[in-house]
């Protein structure tokens, strides 16, 4: 089994900060780590690997500080890295960056791809979808569970949904993408730390993925972001120590001035 697992560097959300002048996340001095969701997508293709051996390859497509990913991927255990890495990528939106990718995927041989449901630096959960409607592969999104029949080459899928859980089955080759809670990721090994300064992480450009141009970077976007902003606090509830009587007047008081009623 051939598995592909698309990772990305954030930055860590829990530490960033907007500039309110330009509106844009300030990412000065700001720690990058992989993206969660990706994380569980790669432990999910680590257990398939040990269960029924197979060739893990990851790809991220960034600057070039984005080998840190790969290099801690390598660490946990996967068997080949890939950084894609080019100044005509930049400034992509998710169409853009999912066009990308997908040529790179056109090259490479892999029964399922395996990718995070959203990041947490733009939250749009888009890139997944994109690449499998671009390869023309089945897809099954906010993936719980993840199995697979080796005699009919198919994954049995556990989609996390509103109401449960739903239970499909894909046939090679596919793509999902992976809730993070799903799965805890494993940790790195010491001997893994060591050897993964030992391999080499494959950089490829703009060249050897064979899309247009005018599909990739800015100019394959057709979305730019405007403007972000954090989210605004909630002012101070208040609190009514009344009866069960006075309490049922008190919420159509509310209700009536807030106009709801």
């Amino acid at each position: 089994m051939k598995i592909v697992v698309c990772i990305k560097q954030v930055p860590n959300s829990s530490e960033a900060k907007i500039d309110p002048a330009t509106g844009t996340l300030n990412r000065a001095g700001l720690p990058s780590i992989m993206n969660p969701d990706d994380k569980g997508g790669l432990e999910f293709a680590l257990q398939l690997k040990e269960k029924y051996g197979a060739h893990v390859t990851v790809i991220t497509m960034g600057l070039p500080q984005a080998e840190a990913i790969l290099r801690e991927a390598y660490a946990m255990g996967v068997d080949r890295a890939i950084l894609l890495t080019d100044r005509k990528l930049g400034g992509a939106d998710t169409l853009a960056t999912s066009n990308a990718i997908a040529g790179a995927l056109r090259t490479m041989e892999y029964d399922i791809v395996i990718t995070g449901r959203q990041a947490i630096d733009g939250d749009t959960a888009q890139v997944g979808p994109q690449i499998a409607e671009h390869l023309d592969i089945p897809q099954v999104s906010y993936l719980a569970g993840l199995d697979y029949c080796e005699e009919c080459k198919t994954f049995k899928c556990t989609k996390e949904t509103e109401d449960g859980y739903e239970i499909l089955e894909m046939q090679a080759p596919c793509l999902v993408t992976v809730l993070a809670s799903a799965v805890q990721p494993r940790y790195m090994s010491v001997n893994g730390i060591v050897t993964a300064f030992e391999k080499e992480v494959e950089v490829w450009g703009a060249d050897r993925i064979n899309v247009p141009e005018e599909c990739i970077g800015k100019a394959g976007s057709p979305t730019s972001v405007f403007k972000a902003f954090p989210k605004q606090l909630k002012p101070a509830g208040e609190t009514f120590e009344v009866t069960p009587e006075e309490a049922v007047e008190l919420i159509i008081n509310k209700l009536k001035e807030k106009h709801i009623i």
